[in-house]
């Protein structure tokens, strides 16, 4: 593994510092001053990296989608077939390393500011698009395509959902069980699609 540079070091403490102060104080709320605080550096180093309070937040959100994309990576390596590989997609999404109530939280706000702000609109099109595609791909190898259709958007609506739901958790994620569920809900409507055929 690659030795990791002090910037990136410093940048991930900075993303760390914004995940738990925008979780705490809320997107348009926190300053780039409470940030810093948190981060133990000054507004001026996040200034210098990040150039406003908008660019760290879509850098941190960047940071998460590759966490979301590594774990489904690691999760396709051992997927044989379009069934397992939409088990993977959906577990992807509640890794132990993404769903928690802090990056749930700053997820739901970054998607609530998209609309309003066209960086981030851009990001949130392409994350949409790829979660759409990946889960179209995979039922359409089971299923005919309005019906693979109806089930992709039960199946992403449910996963948006539960992290909706999870900003609003007053305890720690069951990542696991998280997962346990959301496997049910795709068993549940793949059992549902070839009970109508």
């Amino acid at each position: 593994m690659a030795k990791k540079r002090i910037r990136d070091i410093r940048n991930e403490a900075m993303i760390a510092a914004t995940i738990q102060t925008v979780y705490e104080r809320g997107y348009q709320s926190v300053t780039m001053a409470e940030i810093a605080a948190k981060a133990g550096t000054s507004a001026a180093s996040i200034s210098y990296y990040f150039g406003s309070k908008e660019g760290l937040l879509e850098a941190t959100m960047r940071y998460l989608l590759r966490i979301l994309q590594r774990s489904l990576i690691q999760r396709f390596k051992s997927a044989a077939t379009p069934e397992d590989r939409l088990y993977a997609i959906v577990d992807a999404n509640f890794d132990d390393s993404l769903f928690t109530v802090e990056q749930c939280s700053i997820w739901m706000q970054f998607w609530g500011s998209a609309p309003y702000t066209p960086r981030f609109a851009r990001l949130h099109r392409i994350n949409r698009s790829r979660v759409r595609s990946h889960l179209r791909h995979e039922l359409r190898a089971q299923m005919p395509a309005d019906q693979a259709e109806v089930v992709r958007s039960a199946i992403q609506c449910y996963m948006d959902g539960v992290w909706l739901q999870a900003t609003q958790s007053e305890a720690a994620l069951d990542a696991a069980a998280a997962r346990r569920e959301a496997r049910r809900v795709v068993t549940r409507l793949l059992s549902d699609v070839s009970m109508a055929a």
